[in-house]
């Protein structure tokens, strides 16, 4: 694959779309498509340059029945909704950054017409950052400008709920963007569910503009269903649930009951420390919410645009960071849960068998992502389950010290 692919969004059910032709750009590789049910999300599909005919892909190569599923789930979900009108929490936004102004900027555009509308709080939580441009654009946006000097994502995360003033904190990375809805899904996905400890939603890629972000989108991306699911305390006959936390959505999109997380000690800071430890604390905050006891809600309509990673390289670290922050995550659960070790050591034997299968699968091409993406999974799951966990909790104890 020498180029990226275009991305485009595609009502299927608008009227004329029976004689959709949809063919990717000159110079690109193949079509990424997102489907569309009016403004819900009903599908994703892919299509490489030579899977499309020559007269380009029609409606019926698109409407899969996955997603006519989706469309009649969100238009009973719409008419049952239409004249009531739950009063939703209030909610805060946070976005917690590092050193990087011009996604910052993206960010708050994505949210200005939203904000105007609902009026909503917004953090941002500057976690040490060297550029002072980073503080000049959240002032620039009528934000709450915060400074957290300890530097690390959980460290920034727990800052913003101890900020923020609403009952609810929806957290957006800094290299995503919100689509129109958001905000009105959000706030009805909680007035819906009001015993929910937290909300995840649905996260597309912005672009698939280079060959790496189309092979991320291949492997599954950061997408989940596409009809919306509650997740209780307990599944009946799945004895690893809860601990792949991965299926409930990714922290890049969550909200969370700040009652709820500060009850629970709040974001550990060992987990999500940057470049040592980049990932866990989103895995460990779902598992912790649900084995409290309250429920996790995943929507789709809550819809965020991520901007991947455009190097291969880059990816295939944070494939590597994955498996670290999953085994990190495991550890800490065991010491802190033992009431569900059971669980999770099946977990972790389910993972060293399925890892291994995986990368086999991938050397004669039966799987999506090729060996050496595999193969950093595994490296990171291998030294994250050698006291990866340990070795964080000393780093975060010293930058405490540092910054004391």
């Amino acid at each position: 694959m020498t180029a990226g692919y275009s991305l485009c969004d595609v009502d299927l059910f608008a009227p004329g779309s029976e004689w959709l032709r949809l063919r990717p750009e000159a110079d690109a590789a193949g079509l990424g498509c997102i489907l569309r049910d009016g403004a819900a999300v009903v599908g994703f599909r892919l299509f490489a340059t030579e899977d499309i005919p020559p007269e380009g892909l029609g409606r019926d190569d698109l409407l899969v029945p996955a997603a006519r599923e989706a469309s009649a789930y969100a238009r009973l979900r719409t008419r049952l909704s239409a004249g009531i009108a739950p009063t939703p929490p209030r909610i805060s936004v946070a976005i917690c950054t590092k050193d990087r102004p011009d996604w910052l900027d993206r960010l708050l555009s994505s949210l200005t017409l939203q904000r105007r509308v609902h009026g909503f709080e917004i953090l941002v939580v500057d976690n040490n950052s060297e550029n002072p441009e980073v503080r000049r654009v959240a002032e620039a946006a009528d934000t709450v400008y915060v400074r957290e000097a300890k530097t690390g994502l959980d460290f920034a995360r727990n800052t913003a709920m101890r900020r923020a003033s609403g009952d609810i904190v929806a957290f957006l990375d800094d290299d995503t963007t919100v689509e129109p809805e958001w905000f009105d899904n959000l706030a009805r996905t909680w007035a819906e569910n009001p015993d929910a400890g937290c909300v995840t939603g649905l996260v597309l890629p912005m672009s698939l503009d280079s060959p790496a972000k189309v092979l991320f989108e291949k492997g599954g991306g950061f997408r989940r269903a596409m009809v919306p699911r509650r997740f209780a305390k307990a599944q009946w006959r799945n004895q690893l649930y809860p601990c792949g936390a991965g299926e409930f959505g990714a922290g890049a999109n969550m909200s969370l009951n700040r009652s709820l997380v500060m009850d629970l000690g709040g974001f550990d800071d060992a987990l999500d420390t940057g470049r040592p430890l980049p990932g866990g604390g989103d895995l460990d905050i779902f598992y912790r919410v649900l084995r409290a006891g309250r429920t996790l809600v995943y929507d789709p309509g809550v819809v965020v645009r991520h901007d991947h990673r455009a190097d291969l390289a880059v990816l295939r670290h944070q494939y590597y960071t994955w498996g670290l922050g999953f085994f990190a995550f495991l550890a800490k659960s065991k010491r802190t849960d033992p009431t569900n070790k059971p669980a999770l050591s099946a977990m972790r034997r389910w993972w060293w068998s399925h890892m291994p299968y995986r990368f086999l699968r991938s050397i004669i091409g039966r799987d999506p992502l090729p060996p050496s993406m595999i193969a950093a999974e595994i490296w990171g799951g291998l030294k994250g389950g050698l006291g990866e966990y340990e070795r964080s909790q000393k780093r975060t104890a010293q930058i405490r010290e540092r910054t004391a």
